[in-house]
């Protein structure tokens, strides 16, 4: 019984603070929609493939000691490909205002567990500039690296499409506005719970009884106020003066 009472007494708060919470929730939409669309610039993404492989000659088979070898170099041509000695190039190449610091930060490279292919992501506010740094990334790194470890294993898979990445990846207003709701919800509702803690104000006779722990004996309903008394026209007394030759009842 005690429980039923506490969880309707809950319900009563959020009831009680309903539009609190609404207008919590709609603010944090709004704002989180307004962000979203009007002030994060877009990020698009694009990718190049790159293959880690022996060139094979005639008489050379299919060598598993060699794969293994191509997967465990995956992990240095990542670091290299990331490096002044790579991005350095690409900078001159397309005449970018950056340093290698920065452009190492917009490439990710990723290839999956015993695999010999090796994945060179970008992400760039400028779709086009993203394809053309993913292209000249994977074709300076297979320039260069025979020149770095005086081994030429690497070839390009496939090149970076710049139709595939017209559209961002970030930021997802349609993800943000949802979380943005579940944050307001959730900050209303707090925030309703906190006023009803802070409110010590008595309004009820239970909270008479709850608080003071006395009984109640009585209760004066409030009156309300009585209609207002219009003014009564009074009779006229003042006496009309008799002229000479009129009598009072002329």
């Amino acid at each position: 019984m005690e429980e039923t009472i506490s969880l309707k007494a809950l319900f009563q708060i959020l009831r009680k603070r309903l539009w609190l919470i609404t207008l919590i929730t709609i603010i944090a939409a709004i704002i989180s929609a307004v962000v979203s669309f009007f002030v994060i610039t877009p990020v698009y993404q694009t990718s190049t493939q790159i293959l880690v492989n022996q060139a094979k000659n005639e008489q050379q088979l299919y060598n598993v000691g060699a794969v293994q070898t191509n997967v465990q170099l995956i992990s240095t041509y990542n670091d290299i490909i990331k490096s002044p000695a790579i991005l350095d190039k690409v900078i001159s190449s397309l005449s970018l205002e950056k340093s290698s610091e920065l452009l190492s930060e917009q490439i990710q490279v990723a290839s999956s567990e015993n695999s010999q292919v090796a994945q060179i992501i970008v992400q760039d506010t400028d779709p086009k500039r993203a394809t053309e740094i993913a292209n000249t990334v994977a074709t300076v790194f297979k320039k260069e690296v025979p020149k770095i470890m005086n081994i030429d294993n690497v070839s390009i898979l496939s090149k970076a499409d710049f139709a595939t990445s017209k559209s961002p990846v970030k930021p997802q207003p349609i993800l943000n506005i949802a979380i943005a709701l579940v944050v307001g919800l959730m900050v209303g509702v707090g925030l309703s719970f906190l006023l009803e803690y802070l409110d010590n104000t008595i309004k009820t006779e239970q909270d008479i009884e709850n608080i003071l722990e006395l009984p109640v004996m009585g209760v004066i309903t409030n009156i309300k106020d009585l209609p207002k008394v219009t003014n009564v026209q009074r009779p006229d007394m003042t006496a009309r003066v008799p002229q000479r030759g009129e009598t009072f009842g002329s």
